[in-house]
């Protein structure tokens, strides 16, 4: 690949300034998008289509055609690899994600090694998506982090997660044992990934909030320090991006203890935290979906406030938290404008 052609995301990732920051937007393939709506409406249940690889890859690459986006990410989602560990996941309308009783530590462990197996339809998707994408734009694969990946596992679906953060008082040693069952299947499913054609990867921690520092480094940078570790001893190389999503000022810390190239910050993070980070990694981030969503000239003052405080070092340009189902398409054209020129 020439250097004309190596997409502006992983010369960021590398720890360069570009001309202009790199730009996608979390939950880019989406609910905001008729086109998307009408490719959903095909399939019965949401984990089918997130494992079509055709119909994933279909809309994975749609709001590529329509918007100046400098990367991919994949269609998928977080919960997939519990339902490759042997624990039923499905979604309600209206409601969000259920899943069944919690399977055995032992039959888990046992699959483990097999979790990108499990999932090699979004490995084909990835390669699909590759395949169809210009060189110099790039394509992410993600995976849920264990600790927010647990939370879903033991309270069998989405909450405030107190259930989960008091089970990780009473029952710290289960705990531990099923966050290294998540390490060791997400390390392995996103080794397939790379294999498939991601070039960054990404490690969702949405629910990193609340947690104490005794907590948050047990449950979020001890298991993404091996996440990482585990796929640089595979001979994985694909550079990663953390996202502590609600971690405070503790982010600082994760970005300093952990070995990921790319830290995302969310809609709370400071000029001066960013650039802190900046000093030693890259960072990306946080416009808030909600203003997104908002529109009119409180976005686009936004927009090159974030531009200016970061835009000196190397920093990818993204929301704080995934674009919200009824955000105007033309705002997202209004931000893109500002930030590509195009």
């Amino acid at each position: 690949m020439s250097t004309s052609q190596k997409p502006k995301l992983l010369s960021v990732l590398d720890g360069h300034k570009a001309e202009r920051p790199p730009v996608w937007f979390m939950r880019q393939a989406g609910r905001y998008l008729p086109e998307y709506r009408a490719v959903r409406a095909t399939e019965p249940t949401f984990i089918d289509f997130c494992l079509n690889p055709e119909k994933a890859a279909e809309v994975t690459l749609q709001p590529m055609r329509r918007f100046p986006y400098d990367a991919a990410i994949v269609f998928a989602d977080i919960l997939l690899i519990p339902q490759a560990l042997g624990q039923k996941v499905w979604f309600e309308a209206g409601e969000g994600p259920k899943l069944g009783d919690l399977p055995s530590i032992e039959s888990m462990r046992e699959l483990t090694g097999q979790a990108g197996q499990a999932l090699a339809a979004v490995g084909e998707t990835l390669s699909r998506v590759r395949s169809a994408l210009e060189p110099e734009r790039a394509l992410i694969g993600f995976a849920g982090a264990p600790w927010t990946v647990a939370t879903y596992m033991i309270e069998g679906g989405s909450s405030d997660r107190s259930g989960a953060r008091t089970f990780a008082y009473q029952n710290a040693e289960k705990l531990d044992v099923l966050i290294q069952v998540l390490v060791d299947a997400t390390i392995d499913y996103l080794a397939m990934q790379a294999a498939s054609g991601a070039q960054v990867l990404k490690l969702f921690e949405s629910w990193a909030e609340g947690l104490s520092e005794p907590l948050f480094d047990r449950l979020v940078t001890k298991p993404h320090t091996a996440i990482v570790e585990g796929l640089r001893a595979k001979g994985v190389t694909t550079p990663v991006i953390g996202f502590p999503r609600g971690a405070g000022t503790l982010v600082e810390t994760y970005a300093r203890v952990t070995p990921v190239q790319g830290v995302a910050l969310d809609t709370q993070a400071s000029a001066a935290l960013g650039q802190a980070i900046q000093k030693t990694k890259a960072i990306q981030g946080a416009l808030d979906p909600l203003l997104l969503r908002a529109g009119g000239d409180a976005l686009l003052a936004r927009v090159d406030q974030l531009l200016e405080q970061w835009g000196q070092g190397p920093y990818i340009f993204n929301l704080g938290h995934g674009i919200l189902p009824d955000t105007p398409i033309a705002h997202v054209e209004a931000v893109l404008a500002r930030v590509t020129g195009k």
